[in-house]
């Protein structure tokens, strides 16, 4: 009885050595779609670009400038809000409809009940990934910067009131 063993492997050898197709071009797409995979989770992010504030202490009015990629009710940045350190929920802004053509855009909103030196934070929400996005943190009196929590930053407030009812467009 003829052994096809050496056959096989022979065959397989030659399919490798003529396709040009090694391990580590298995390891390299492997990669390249994990990239494709990260780049797609970032783009799919509501990032707050900028926070300006305006008025007086115990009523201030938040203009936050928002980058996200919008494709209309289906993909939008549904709210910015206002977070205290400990994650308490101080202000949300509902955003009605999507902002496809308008990027970044910026929307203000108030009053927002802090003193001029309470450290906040501020994000976006998208509808269809939730919190995902650039957060920064500041106060009145100080400037506001990049902030990075190593784990979800207060993530209950996602389902608290107010939430939005529906999309205009």
């Amino acid at each position: 009885m003829m052994n096809y063993k050496p056959l096989w492997i022979l065959t397989f050898a030659a399919v490798l050595a003529l396709g040009g197709c090694q391990w580590k071009d298995v390891k390299a797409f492997n990669s390249a779609s994990q990239e494709s995979s990260d780049e797609a989770s970032e783009k799919e992010a509501a990032n707050v670009t900028k926070v300006s504030v305006s008025g007086e202490a115990e009523s201030y009015t938040f203009s936050i400038t928002i980058e996200s990629p919008d494709t209309g009710c289906d993909q939008y940045a549904d709210w910015w809000e206002v977070l205290a350190e400990t994650g308490e929920l101080l202000y949300r802004r509902i955003l009605l409809h999507s902002h496809v053509n308008e990027q970044p855009f910026t929307r203000s909103g108030g009053p927002v009940e802090i003193a001029s030196d309470q450290i906040v934070i501020v994000r976006a929400h998208m509808n269809n990934t939730g919190y995902a996005g650039n957060m920064l943190k500041g106060s009145v009196d100080t400037e506001f910067v990049e902030f990075v929590s190593e784990e979800a930053f207060a993530p209950d407030v996602e389902i608290q009131e107010p939430l939005p009812e529906n999309c205009a467009f």
